[in-house]
């Protein structure tokens, strides 16, 4: 009797799979049938591009000093508002914590967080400009504010993931909450917090290089304001130190991950 029932979820398994890839090939289908998506017109850019890329060449090394100002302006943006994101997603992750506290808490924190994920960066930017002006403040404000959504999420589902056993042992044995907290679930959750903090803090060094765009500190204000000008050899200076400094973070976090593991 097992034979037919197995040879049934086969055959569900496998129409469900059919469907599931005729869905996907649907949806690729209907987004390359954009008209506007004309592959000869990439093969006519390439002029086009060779002309941008010989008016970066040389590099105008002059701006320098510019770079390292406005890259430092970046790195701060970055770490201020890592830290602000840091501190806010604590409170959010704890509250939004499904095993510490009950729905009517956890569900309506959960919901604030995914409509702050869906607030672009760019217009948060916007929004801080014009509350407090231009310079760094905008977007260590903006990045604070947009990095809880995601940080704050990776912070609850970590605390959620924490096996009640431990913590339950330490409480028997008279521990303190602090103790319990300390030694029962920080050593389960603590990789998965640094990890994600890291991830995070490379995401917002990456996110601070265009909050200059709308005026919100940084380098991006000088690599958008050459550009207008069309100094692209001046650009081109910009750009490489962004790829040093995105290289370096890059390899600073590998290293630290690696030390996590």
């Amino acid at each position: 009797m097992s034979a037919p029932r197995d040879y049934e979820g086969i055959r569900r398994s496998a129409f469900g799979s059919f469907v599931t890839w005729a869905v996907v090939a649907a949806v690729l289908i209907w987004a390359a049938a954009d008209p506007e998506l004309e592959l000869s017109r990439l093969a006519e850019s390439g002029p086009r591009i060779v002309e941008f890329l010989g008016r970066m060449v040389p590099p105008d090394l002059s701006v320098l000093s510019v770079a390292w100002a406005s890259t430092a302006e970046t790195l701060r943006i970055a770490i201020l508002g890592t830290v602000g994101c840091i501190v806010l997603s604590i409170g959010f992750g704890i509250l939004g914590a499904q095993n510490l506290t009950p729905a009517w808490v956890h569900v309506p924190v959960k919901a604030l967080l995914a409509v702050i994920r869906g607030i672009p960066l760019i217009l948060v930017a916007m929004l801080m400009v014009g509350a407090v002006g231009l310079g760094a403040l905008p977007g260590i404000l903006a990045i604070a504010f947009h990095a809880t959504g995601m940080l704050a999420k990776f912070y609850s589902e970590a605390i959620e993931s924490i096996a009640p056993e431990p913590v339950e042992a330490l409480e028997s044995a008279g521990a303190s909450f602090v103790q319990r907290m300390r030694f029962g679930a920080w050593p389960q959750i603590a990789p998965d917090i640094l990890r994600d903090t890291l991830f995070r803090f490379e995401m917002n060094l990456r996110e601070s290089l265009i909050l200059g765009i709308v005026g919100a500190g940084g380098i991006g204000f000088y690599i958008q304001t050459y550009v207008r000008s069309f100094q692209y050899d001046k650009v081109a200076t910009l750009a490489l130190v962004v790829i040093a400094i995105i290289v370096m973070i890059e390899l600073v976090n590998n290293a630290l991950r690696r030390r996590l593991r």
